[in-house]
């Protein structure tokens, strides 16, 4: 797989702590492995230092700048689209918080030459796991992850995970467009239609780190979106339609 073009989608928010250091880690994995920055527009001037960070890497770095807070789902969308414009073949998404660390990147690459079309770091496999996150969150998403597995009869055992790794030839056959999940509850709908596509999924274990600097992102209302996006996976899975 080494000969293959990889591109990591990182969109940011507030995340001026932890970027640049991110970044570097990406930069000096022995997969090579390029970088977009997805920034909403950050109060904290995220976008600022991306754009050095992109004016000092010779090409291995570029930033998409974005209005304000649009969404997750579509700060994804954003990235997918730039890198499918820019040949990559691989295209992974993780946080900016190292919640997802760039060590794994390496074994994802990997299993998706074992013919994976997409893999997912997934903390509820065999040598997964989380670190420094309370009981009431690890309950949250144990709920979340069999909650979305059961009504939507998902394979994947963490259903709701943004460290992910596609084929190239997934995102191009998806209409990316017709996704109506905008927020954390994208990554279940993005799951939904790769599984009913019928492409291969795969996990590798990672442990899932608490974020170290910054605050978190997930709000109560994202939880009622990710619930409201189930509901309607699932209807439409029973009734037989698309989604």
């Amino acid at each position: 797989m080494n000969n293959l073009q990889t591109i990591a989608i990182i969109p940011t928010y507030n995340e001026k702590e932890n970027i640049e250091s991110l970044v570097a880690q990406l930069l000096a994995l022995p997969t090579a492995v390029r970088v977009v920055v997805v920034d909403d527009n950050s109060p904290d001037g995220t976008g600022a230092v991306a754009d050095r960070l992109a004016a000092e890497s010779d090409g291995w770095v570029e930033v998409i700048h974005r209005a304000g807070k649009l969404g997750l789902g579509t700060a994804y969308i954003a990235g997918f689209k730039r890198a499918l414009a820019r040949g990559a073949d691989l295209i992974c998404t993780m946080d900016a918080d190292f919640s997802h660390n760039p060590r794994y990147v390496p074994a994802m690459v990997g299993k998706i030459g074992q013919g994976y079309d997409m893999v997912i770091g997934s903390r509820y496999v065999r040598g997964g796991g989380t670190s420094g996150c309370t009981f009431d969150r690890r309950l949250l998403s144990w709920g979340a992850n069999a909650f979305a597995r059961t009504l939507l009869g998902l394979h994947a055992h963490d259903t709701t995970a943004g460290f992910r790794c596609y084929r190239r030839t997934v995102l191009e056959e998806m209409d990316l467009d017709e996704i109506k999940a905008s927020g954390y509850s994208f990554l279940i709908e993005m799951l939904y239609r790769v599984q009913r596509h019928g492409w291969r999924v795969g996990e590798v274990p990672i442990v899932f780190e608490n974020r170290r600097l910054g605050a978190s992102k997930v709000s109560k209302n994202e939880v009622v979106k990710a619930l409201g996006t189930v509901l309607r996976l699932a209807r439409a899975r029973i009734v037989g339609r698309s989604a």
